[in-house]
């Protein structure tokens, strides 16, 4: 159960219903996951989602890629809803099965190309380290240049925001769906 209540289209204010209907027409649906709680401040629900929607559809970085990121990121945070609907969203986007099952289960991947193991890399980094060494940083500069790697970045800083967003809040899976992130190794369930 949320800890913040959702709120029906009726229920929401001009500014809200404003900020739903974009994230509708953007991304085709509306599910009840990061942007319900934000919902409750447009002011921070409106710029969010903009830039959700620059980060997801229009930076220079391939769609396979982003997507290897964006799982890397909800792996790290644990965050079940975010790797729900990004998993398949990967799967779809060209990143193999057995790419997102070794995320999943917190390894390392084999099978990565050049491009994709630059990326995954990165995102460990920052992620794990909380700061890029310079060879890592250096090879995404010369394989995406340096609009690439700041579009990287933020992505991660982004989907960080999302999977926070969810756990904070305790955004339920939708219905029927059940977690698929097994605990990490030494950690409780």
């Amino acid at each position: 159960m949320t800890r913040t209540p959702f709120l029906s289209p009726e229920e929401m204010s001009p500014a809200q219903r404003h900020i739903y209907d974009d994230i509708v027409a953007s991304r085709g649906t509306w599910l009840n996951g990061p942007y319900a709680p934000m919902l409750h401040q447009p002011r921070l629900a409106d710029p969010a989602q903009k830039l959700g929607e620059f980060l997801r559809y229009k930076t220079s970085l391939p769609p396979y890629l982003s997507e290897l990121s964006i799982l890397v990121v909800a792996r790290h945070w644990d965050c079940d809803f975010e790797w729900h609907q990004h998993a398949a969203i990967a799967l779809r986007s060209d990143v193999s099965p057995d790419i997102v099952e070794a995320i999943r289960n917190n390894r390392e991947p084999t099978q990565l190309n050049e491009p994709q193991a630059a990326v995954y890399a990165f995102t460990r980094a920052l992620l794990e380290d909380h700061l890029v060494p310079d060879p890592i940083y250096d090879r995404v500069k010369s394989l995406f240049g340096v609009v690439g790697t700041v579009e990287l970045t933020a992505l991660i800083g982004y989907y960080t925001l999302i999977a926070f967003t969810l756990n904070a809040h305790q955004v339920p899976l939708p219905a029927g769906v059940t977690p698929l992130l097994p605990s990490k190794e030494g950690s409780p369930a």
